[in-house]
């Protein structure tokens, strides 16, 4: 469970005080629109730990005792605070119940749509890994396979599931900027939606990340074919293969997954900044 679907389901029983980071200014330990739910037995997200999210825990626990709906408070990161980060926070503090659920689930999914993109073909072991890790992670998933039945239930909403036959017809329809990830079952599928990926960059250059699982023995026998189907050295060096940084070793599926993950932050961090 997702922590705003448990945020939800807590909702219908207990009031809570939604705590929002409205605004930063230099360093901090969260950004804009990071949240937090706080109920008076538990808590619910993090809007960075530490001093800080305690005073802000004992600050929205008297506002569920006062019942006030709604406040703003500065946070001064700094000797005050115990911390060094030295930036300000503006946090909202807004009580919240189960009349508010249905707003409340629109407003926090609605932040997910400025998230990044990943396209991930391919539903095996190491596919189910990957999305056990990136579903937790501030992406949404777009996750394609061609066989039936293939997608387990009770995926988060940022989760989108197709089935493609064939599977490489579904690269045409991705959204601009969306980082793919190629992990089918068959090589010959691998090939298929690597050669739609290169097509579309040849005519709209918009996928900033093309990333194929394999060792560098079937990345030079790919290359071979696409070189053979009229792709260009040139347009070959747009992929990676291997995919996953450098120095994590295993071949375990939930190894592989975490050392690809932490690939499409390195990737989502250089996009964003403009590198």
């Amino acid at each position: 469970m997702t922590v705003l679907a448990a945020f939800i389901q807590n909702l219908a029983t207990q009031d809570a005080v939604l705590v929002t980071v409205q605004t930063s200014r230099g360093s901090v330990p969260r950004e804009a629109g990071a949240w937090m739910a706080v109920f008076a037995g538990h808590t619910l997200g993090t809007v960075g730990g530490g001093q800080l999210e305690w005073q802000v825990i004992q600050h929205a626990r008297q506002q569920l005792k006062s019942g006030e709906p709604k406040q703003m408070c500065r946070y001064p990161l700094g000797p005050a605070l115990g911390q060094c980060c030295g930036g300000e926070m503006t946090l909202q503090f807004e009580r919240v119940g189960a009349q508010d659920t249905s707003e409340l689930a629109q407003r926090l999914t609605a932040q997910q749509s400025s998230w990044p993109l990943v396209a991930l073909f391919g539903g095996g072991h190491v596919g189910r890994a990957l999305v056990a890790v990136l579903q937790t992670l501030p992406l949404r998933l777009h996750w394609i396979d061609s066989r039936d039945e293939i997608f387990p239930p009770d995926l988060p909403a940022q989760v989108l599931c197709e089935h493609s036959q064939p599977v490489q017809a579904a690269v045409a329809d991705l959204p601009p900027g969306a980082l793919v990830l190629i992990m089918s079952f068959s090589h010959a599928e691998d090939l298929d939606v690597v050669a739609a990926c290169l097509l579309r960059q040849r005519q709209q250059a918009d996928l900033p990340f093309i990333g194929l699982i394999g060792s560098r023995t079937k990345w030079a026998s790919f290359s071979h074919r696409l070189l053979a189907r009229g792709f260009t050295a040139e347009e070959l060096a747009q992929v990676t293969c291997p995919i996953g940084v450098p120095g994590i070793v295993g071949k375990q599926p939930e190894v592989i997954a975490v050392a690809v993950a932490a690939q499409v932050l390195q990737v989502v961090g250089q996009t964003s900044s403009g590198h």
